[in-house]
């Protein structure tokens, strides 16, 4: 068991937890991820790195309630009952930050995309290494952990589908405005939105990263969920990735693969909300 310090909402969707797991932080790099399970009979949630505190053992994570298991998350106020990891590969810069010095780097998160991205504009920073952050949302109640990324990034542009903050339009937008002003692009959020940056970041031949880990599922390699297309050769998000080429990634098979369990997961969902409201 696994004793957590908080599990609270940080906007209407999101939530953030904190959870004393010294073993796993104390190798971590920034875009390797954690596997969590609130009960023994839980699933598997596999839920990137977003912080952690070596010295206190403490691991941070953030999570959006999108199916029953997130949903279940909630619930866990004392324990968890697994927490495994690090799991991954690291994000390459942060890997080898030395051979980026020098570089122009932009990240491009869209909603609790921003939750692996601070990690790795903070360890940059560290190594002495600045970057910029484009950061969307559909509203300005979406935008999560504004002041950490803030305090991390160089500069900090907000986009909002609505408007209610920053400027009104999409990532591509703000990017496309900046595009020339950078030589490496880490984008990270929903496959859409990955797909088209990596598009606009092809055109100007801009070397991308992106983040497959909205396909993972179980998280060991063992489901097959996260299966994608790279470069014409299949790939698994949470053993070769979760971070590949954006430009050489089939956004469009992924997308598919994505919504095969839809309808199942909405059934899983609705029943655990009954659960909840019958306590």
């Amino acid at each position: 068991m696994y004793k957590i310090l908080y599990n609270k909402k940080i906007s209407s969707t999101s939530y953030e937890i904190a959870v004393e797991a010294p073993f796993v932080i104390n190798k971590c790099i920034p875009g390797q991820f954690a596997i969590v399970m609130t009960y023994e009979d839980s699933e598997r949630i596999p839920l990137t790195i977003y912080d952690y505190d070596k010295e206190k053992g403490l691991l941070y994570l953030i999570y959006q309630v999108v199916g029953a298991s997130t949903l279940e998350l909630t619930n866990a106020k004392k324990y968890l009952y697994s927490v495994s990891g690090p799991l991954g590969n690291s994000n390459e810069i942060c890997k080898n930050p030395e051979k980026y010095k020098g570089k122009r780097i932009v990240y491009v998160a869209g909603g609790v995309g921003i939750a692996p991205v601070y990690p790795q504009v903070k360890y940059l920073k560290e190594h002495g290494i600045e970057s910029d952050v484009i950061y969307g949302a559909r509203s300005r109640d979406m935008l999560i952990i504004r002041n950490k990324i803030q305090d991390v990034a160089r500069k900090v542009y907000y986009v909002t589908d609505d408007g209610s903050y920053g400027k009104k339009g999409f990532v591509t937008d703000a990017l496309k405005k900046r595009i020339k002003d950078y030589d490496i692009c880490v984008s990270i959020g929903p496959v859409i939105m990955m797909k088209n940056v990596s598009l606009l970041t092809k055109e100007y031949n801009v070397k991308t990263i992106v983040s497959m880990n909205p396909l993972m599922v179980d998280g060991s390699g063992m489901c097959g969920a996260c299966r994608c297309e790279v470069d014409g050769k299949s790939k698994f998000a949470c053993t070769d990735g979760p971070e590949f080429d954006g430009h050489k990634v089939n956004f469009d098979l992924a997308m598919k693969r994505m919504n095969i369990y839809k309808e199942e997961e909405k059934i899983k969902l609705d029943e655990m909300k009954k659960r909840n409201e019958n306590g």
